[in-house]
């Protein structure tokens, strides 16, 4: 994986902070497009479909409040070099709290594609929709590279499916008015 990374960097010349936002959009699309292929015959096509809003969304309001939160440490004056602690604990909070609620939504998501289902589609879709709390993961590290970033965000990704997928009265309780907002209900 390292060195595919490094050919894609030189044949494109990107700087580092780029390439993680278009290897992100490139591993979304593809991810997108395999779920699609799988779950069409399925009869479950539109999941992915819901899949690509909600990621849409992601994007969106994740670049927004990542930039947002930017300007609030600007103005407190929190910075890596002089508060550390500050600076890592609201990335953390906005990174965690932008991936469960990506979590809360796939969940919700693929509940609603599971019912009349047998058991066997409904492990392929929380397949789907756990894979896909692991691609927010990665977009949100384009945003949050840093080693601790990246091991807290992981589990907070895995562990806020996991949690929604049992609990899904929960992401909707926590959750539901934002899906509400975007138009991305998903009952």
């Amino acid at each position: 994986m390292r060195l595919i990374k490094d050919t894609l960097r030189l044949v494109f010349e990107l700087p580092d902070e780029l390439f993680g936002f278009v290897a992100g959009a490139v591993l979304n699309l593809i991810f997108l497009a395999l779920a699609a292929l799988l779950l069409w015959p399925l009869g479950r096509a539109l999941l992915a479909l819901r899949l690509a809003k909600g990621f849409y969304i992601l994007w969106v309001v994740t670049i927004i409040t990542a930039l947002l939160l930017d300007k609030i440490q600007l103005l407190f004056r929190v910075d890596a070099d002089t508060h550390i602690d500050a600076y890592v604990i609201s990335n953390l909070a906005h990174s965690v709290f932008m991936l469960a609620g990506w979590s809360a939504f796939a969940a919700l998501a693929v509940r609603a594609f599971t019912a009349d289902a047998p058991v066997w589609m409904d492990v392929i879709l929380y397949v789907v929709g756990f894979l896909s709390s692991h691609l927010a993961f990665i977009v949100l590290s384009a945003i949050y590279t840093g080693r601790t970033y990246r091991g807290v965000n992981l589990c907070a990704a895995w562990a806020s499916f996991i949690l929604f997928a049992v609990l899904p009265g929960a992401g909707r309780a926590v959750y539901g008015w934002f899906f509400d907002i975007f138009g991305a209900s998903v009952s």
